[in-house]
């Protein structure tokens, strides 16, 4: 009898944790913000087959394109799995980030490069009158992967 009701228990439990799955995978990309005025154009892509003094992991993708970004337009809420280094071509940018409970921006213009940190979780937007061209390489891809992953707006930023 008690091998009966732990079997059962075992498949109602087995059966919630199939459910729950379904649903984070088919409803949480519901949840992503989506960017707009964004054009992505990939410039290059490798597979790090190398031992180089750079920290990149042996078997991963290293991925490089070129972002545009219309006035008024967004990245939307994402992050990169292995990070960005971007660089400023041409306009500016302000770059949005959950900090805690609070809203921290910064702005970059031409000539400036910054870091993207892997997982950190941000929006782009363009406050210009013109767009805003980026530079960006992924390090670290999981090979075959996207180098952005779309998220969930964390709140802390109104008005975005």
């Amino acid at each position: 009898m008690k091998r009966a009701i732990r079997g059962a228990l075992l498949s109602v439990g087995l059966a919630s944790v199939v459910t729950a799955v379904t649903v984070a995978v088919t409803v949480a990309p519901s949840w992503a913000t989506p960017p707009s005025g964004l054009t992505n154009i990939p410039l290059a892509r490798g597979t790090d087959t190398s031992y180089g003094t750079i920290p990149l992991q042996f078997g991963t993708d290293v991925a490089m394109a070129q972002i545009t970004v219309d006035p008024s337009g967004s990245s939307g809420w994402h992050s990169h799995p292995g990070g960005a280094i971007i660089i400023v071509q041409q306009g500016s940018l302000t770059v949005h980030q959950p900090v805690g409970a609070q809203c921290q921006t910064t702005t970059y213009s031409a000539g400036q490069a910054f870091i993207e940190r892997p997982g950190e979780v941000d929006d782009v937007t363009n406050t210009g009158t013109v767009p805003y061209v980026l530079f960006v390489t992924f390090p670290r891809v999981p090979q075959g992967d996207s180098p952005r992953t779309d998220q969930p707006d964390p709140g802390t930023c109104p008005g975005l």
